[in-house]
């Protein structure tokens, strides 16, 4: 991986800065205030939380408005290869990652007026984005929430154009609770009096209850997925729904029918933040979306080629059990459409519910070959996840690589071409763009 001038400046950090997360606003406050209070100085925000579907989200509100000709920025995290990923600056066209020098300058600005202070990295970084927002000109700003909602140091933004709040399952227990309705209250903490929310499709009704309850609580124009505005397949199509009518839309080009609900509500969000999106927009939208790591198809590169001749492969860096549901339904659309046997390759963290994760592709995967999460500290060793999947009731065993998963099926592999999911990480997503040659643009 070649490293940038921001890398290095990161690195830096990292060194003089505890790891991990420390959720509380005081920090980012007082280093805000020092840079002069950026965050009150952007355009029309989308603020976006949620368990699973944030970048969706995200990814199909920058598509919608840059189709109806806005300049748009967008935060997202946490990224794949670069951590120029996580900003992407309006440009006329459409937005671009940061250029490395503009974001080490940005980095280096940010730190001098940290003096040295106690905070976290993801602090830092956060406070980067409101400077490179506030100082490059758009037409509005798609933030993505990183942990939580209530203390994630993105939510100093005091009045967003719109908060959307994603579906809510069960993930960052230790910081954020061990049931879905304590979740779902943190990620509601987003929320701010009066201004406008959009709750997507929830599986969960506590989870829903506590975030219908707090926007009408503060007094929140509310539209909530299923109730004020919906999206369904028909004849191919994908048909949007609210209270201006109907839209009959291309399907989204992000596989998975749980892309239906993430376009709607990203939709929902866009038309409640103030903005018009025409039918052709819309379409336009749905046609040229991009979220990489999710449900991403590799079709060429270095892993691609060691892979088994003719072999379909995905790459999703969903790792909990509620992504690993979403995932599995994904496949198993494409496995009635074009039937292949599926097998994965995994790697996934110790902070997440890796048999949960494996329960959703019972009866879908044939095998699953563990690897080794080498980007994190905090990898699960590839023997012991195998033992996570077979307690789900999969066949499995641990390898060395994502490399050697791919070159043990193809040499053992004599039946029809595979599917083959890479997947149970971002970490891993990241390790598998890089080593393919394929990194986010």
């Amino acid at each position: 991986m070649t490293t940038l001038a921001a890398d290095r400046e990161i690195e830096s950090l990292m060194a003089l800065h505890p790891k991990g997360f420390d959720l509380s606003l005081d920090r980012i406050t007082r280093l805000l205030e020092r840079l002069g209070n950026p965050q009150d100085r952007l355009p029309p925000v989308i603020h976006v939380a949620g368990t699973n579907g944030k970048g969706s989200c995200a990814a199909f509100s920058r598509a919608l408005l840059e189709a109806a000709g806005k300049r748009v920025h967008v935060h997202t995290s946490p990224h794949l290869v670069h951590w120029h990923e996580r900003y992407r600056l309006a440009a006329e066209g459409g937005g671009r990652l940061v250029e490395d020098k503009v974001f080490a300058e940005a980095i280096a600005r940010v730190a001098k007026a940290n003096d040295g202070q106690k905070i976290t990295v993801f602090e830092i970084l956060t406070a980067v984005t409101f400077v490179l927002f506030s100082e490059h000109p758009a037409d509005a700003a798609i933030i993505e929430v990183g942990l939580g909602g209530r203390f994630d140091a993105t939510n100093v933004i005091r009045t967003p154009a719109v908060s959307v709040v994603m579906p809510v399952s069960m993930d960052h227990e230790a910081y954020l609770g061990d049931r879905v309705e304590l979740i779902a209250a943190e990620k509601a903490g987003i929320m701010k009096r009066g201004c406008p929310v959009v709750i997507g499709a929830q599986e969960y009704e506590p989870a829903l209850q506590v975030l219908i309850e707090t926007a009408e609580r503060l007094g929140c124009p509310l539209q909530v997925y299923g109730q004020d505005f919906l999206a369904f397949e028909e004849n191919g199509r994908m048909v949007y729904q609210d209270e201006d009518g109907l839209m009959d839309l291309p399907p989204p080009r992000l596989p998975g029918r749980h892309q239906f609900a993430n376009a709607a509500a990203a939709l929902a969000a866009v038309k409640a933040a103030g903005f018009e999106i025409s039918h052709r927009a819309a379409e336009q939208a749905m046609t040229n979306v991009a979220w990489p790591g999710r449900m991403q198809k590799l079709s060429q590169g270095r892993l691609v080629d060691l892979a088994p001749k003719g072999s379909e492969i995905w790459l999703d860096g969903g790792h909990n059990p509620g992504a690993g549901l979403v995932i599995a339904e994904a496949l198993a659309e494409q496995e009635e459409k074009n039937p292949r046997p599926l097998f994965l390759i995994s790697g996934m963290i110790n902070t997440k519910d890796q048999s949960g994760y494996f329960r959703a592709f019972k009866g879908l995967a044939r095998h699953v070959y563990t690897v080794p999460v080498s980007m994190s500290d905090a990898g699960v060793p590839n023997d012991e996840l195998a033992l996570r999947a077979t307690e789900a009731e999969l066949s499995a065993e641990p390898v060395s690589s994502v490399a050697s998963a791919l070159m043990l099926l193809r040499d053992s592999w004599d039946g029809p071409a595979p599917r083959i999911l890479i997947g149970g990480s971002l970490y891993l997503a990241g390790a598998v763009l890089d080593e393919n040659g394929t990194p986010p643009t």
